[in-house]
């Protein structure tokens, strides 16, 4: 990738790339660090399940390793999109949100996005 001055731009991944999936956990180009969509993981890389305040904070956590690869925060972000199965979850998951980035100036969105499977009208599920 080149820059306006036909210089090349610093860009590169950060973390280890999953060999069934096109991309990286995050990143670099120049001083920015775009990761990408996390979901909670304990650093050994295991599934954590369990209520909305333990996945919340096993995803942040996730990110704030990965940030920290390359000498960041989780005060550097600034732009968050969050992606719930039930929006009834909202206040339980912006009260861990709230604890990791109290003093935080980011822009955020919120979407609920179920995943579960629904049954249509022949008896089928369909996501």
């Amino acid at each position: 990738m080149n820059d306006a001055s036909g210089g090349q731009k610093d860009v590169y991944p950060i973390g280890k790339k999953n060999p069934t999936l096109p991309f990286y956990p995050a990143v670099r180009a120049g001083d920015f660090i775009f990761v990408s969509g996390q979901v909670a993981k304990d650093p050994d890389g295991n599934m954590i399940s369990g209520t909305i305040e333990d996945e919340t904070q096993g995803t942040i956590e996730a990110i704030r390793r990965i940030l920290a690869e390359e000498g960041a925060t989780l005060s550097d972000v600034v732009r968050v999109t969050t992606y719930l199965d039930d929006a009834r979850d909202f206040g339980r998951y912006n009260r861990v949100f709230a604890q990791y980035f109290k003093d935080a100036v980011l822009a955020r969105t919120t979407v609920e996005a179920r995943g579960h499977h629904r049954q249509n009208r022949y008896g089928r599920h369909r996501v």
